[in-house]
Formats: C-alpha cells, structure tokens, sequence
C-alpha cells in the first residue's frame, strides 16, 4: 500500500475518522483522506482477517449510482465486462479502458434493481465519475452517492457476524447484493471484497457509520484493520492494485484480467467490441502480448519491492515488480509483477535486483494463499 505523499493539511476524512482516532490507529494521508494504516500491527491485523473477521473503513472509495433504462448500455461503452447481461441482485468486476487499451481503473457494478451501483477508487474517484458524466451523462443519469459510507467486513467469521445483524444476508453468495436494514440503517450490502476471504461491503448512510461500526466491533471475532493489512491480504490473495499492477499503460491481457471481458463483448459475441481499445485488446487476445503480469516468489526472507528490476540468469532486463512484501499467512515475501512472456511459464527463475544485489525469485501460480470466497 502506497502512501500519498501529498500534504498532511487538507485532508478529507472519513465518517469513522474520530472512532479511528479513539480506537489508536496511525493514521497517514492516503487518496486524499486522512486514512488508518494499522491499529495494533500490520501482521496481527492480517492474520486476524484471515483466522476470524477484520472490519475495514473503505469510505474513501467512490459510490456512483447510474439511473435510467439505457443505464447498462451505456456503461457497456465504457468497459468490456457484461452489463447488460448481469441479472438483478448481482455484482461484476469491470475495468475502464482507454483508446489504446490501457486501464483507466477498476470498478465493481452491481444490478441494484432499479439502477446500477458502481464503486470506483478512492484514487481515481473524481476523474472516474467526471469520465462517466462526460461520456455516458447524456445516456443516464449519474450521481455520487457522497452521503453515504463503505465498510468492508472481510474474514471466516464475517458470515455468521453479519447474520446476527442481517439474517437473511445468510443467504446471499459470493458476488450477490442485497438491500438490508441493519439497526435502522438502510444498507445496500454485497458479499465481496479485496482480502481473498469471505466478507461483505457494507454502503450505509454516513450519519448510521459509526453506530454501525461500533456495533460490528463489539463482536467477539471482529477487530479493526487499517490499510496496511489490506494490501497485505490483497497481495497474498493475488489482487492487482490500481496505480501499481495495472495502470493507462497496461491492457487488460498483460494484467491477466481477460476473465473480466464478458463473452457477449468478445470478438463474435452478441455485443461485441464497443468499448474503447476493444480493437488493440482483441489483437493481443489473439496473438498474445509481449509482457504478461506473473507471481513472484523471492528466496529467502527479505522482501522484494515496487519498481525492482526482473533480470534473466545473463543480466538482461526482462521486467519489473509492481508490488512486493512480506505475505504473513505464507510467512515468506511474496511479489508480482511484469516479465516477458516468454518467461512467464510457473518455475521460472530470475533475479530481482535488490540494492544492487541480485536476489533470486520464482514465477509461482498466483493467488499465492487460496481464496475462499463462499459460494454456497
């Protein structure tokens, strides 16, 4: 996780930034927002996540609503994922893509019944909803959801917790949504999210957050987790971070997102292309592209870190790391990143160039700790 190095002064805050403060975490610019990195740890907080339940403030995050009957077929022209196709009450990873193919970010749309509900990146959170007003504005109507707040329940544990306040989100799979009224609240909540474990996000109204929050932490199971944690898990999990392993110069097949390309929107399908780049994507679908996104797995204990070189066993650069660090479930430093593909076959050895050192790693099969979303 990256910090912002922008200013101290002027940050946004969250509606949970004073129960942040009172709970001790360390609190550091992040997107804009005066964020909480940890609270008792970085490791603890992971191993907690993934042995019982972390509840995460993700309110920095963007929440959009698209309104109107052409609302699906105008974000199709936006993204290659399947809008049109996706059923009410279901939830899909899509990727806003440019001219050239690159991505612009990663979002999550979800068929909320009678609109569509989208979260965007906290980073990229004004110009995301500037690119949909601008693009698509004219085709629905597009409105930030700015009163309300994000939290992400993520773990075990996050089932059975989240049935105690919500029993029928008991029934609700991986990639579902539901509207639920959790103590008053009026909760839009999908069971997703960012650690490779079971969870839920919970969008409720900014004034009900911390109640709510409050309310999840006196469980026995859950613990607050700062932002630290949550690249840790997303790493381990095989996540890509926008700004880091995918960003404008990298296109959907070097990312290894071609899963997120619905089959109507492919070459042949019922609504295929369509989308900005469609056409560069579609090329390297089928001839394959020059430099592919690969898990990396170091010797020993140091880590491996952003921008490190990749070399072959002669010196010859043959990639980068787009993000590294210590994966405490697997208590080994763990990384990924871009490598020619050529080299991307699992068991690959390379060096990464650590302070001038060559370390050597493995192309490993990622995710790198199995993620155990429930799917009934």
């Amino acid at each position: 996780m990256a910090e912002d190095t922008g200013s101290r002064e002027n940050l946004a805050r969250t509606p949970l930034f004073d129960l942040h403060v009172e709970l001790g975490a360390r609190m550091v610019p992040f997107a804009g927002y005066a964020m909480p990195v940890q609270y008792n740890g970085i490791l603890d907080e992971h191993r907690h996540t993934r042995n019982q339940a972390g509840l995460f403030d993700v309110s920095h995050m963007g929440q959009v609503r698209l309104d109107g009957p052409g609302a699906a077929a105008a974000m199709e022209t936006l993204v290659p994922a399947d809008i049109a196709g996706l059923g009410a009450g279901c939830q899909r990873y899509a990727l806003f893509t440019n001219d050239k193919g690159g991505i612009l970010d990663d979002l999550m749309v979800t068929n909320a019944g009678d609109h569509l509900f989208v979260v965007v990146n906290a980073g990229c959170k004004a110009q995301d909803i500037a690119h949909m007003r601008d693009r698509i504005g004219g085709l629905c109507e597009v409105t930030e959801l700015s009163d309300r707040a994000l939290l992400a329940l993520q773990g075990p544990a996050a089932g059975a917790v989240m049935a105690r306040f919500a029993a029928e989100t008991a029934e609700m799979v991986f990639m579902t949504a539901k509207r639920v009224d959790i103590l008053g609240a009026d909760c839009f909540v999908t069971r997703s999210g960012y650690t490779g474990e079971d969870g839920f996000e919970i969008s409720v109204p900014a004034d009900k957050a911390e109640d709510l929050a409050r309310r999840l932490l006196a469980e026995d199971e859950v613990a607050p987790i700062g932002l630290g944690a949550r690249d840790s898990l997303r790493l381990e999990a095989g996540l890509c971070l926008y700004g880091h392993d995918i960003d404008t110069a990298t296109t959907p097949v070097e990312a290894r997102l071609v899963w997120a390309i619905g089959k109507a929107r492919r070459a042949g399908g019922a609504r295929a292309l369509g989308y900005p780049g469609a056409e560069i994507v579609e090329q390297q679908i089928s001839a394959g592209p020059v430099r592919i996104r690969v898990g990396l797995l170091p010797e020993g204990r140091a880590p491996v870190r952003e921008g490190a070189e990749l070399q072959d066993g002669e010196g010859r650069v043959v990639g980068h790391v787009t993000s590294g660090g210590f994966g405490p479930t697997m208590e080994a430093p763990v990384a990924m990143g871009y490598v020619e593909a050529g080299l991307a076959e699992i068991g690959t050895r390379l060096n990464a160039m650590v302070r001038g050192k060559a370390l050597p790693v493995t192309v490993a099969k990622m995710p790198f700790v199995k993620q155990r979303y429930y799917r009934g």
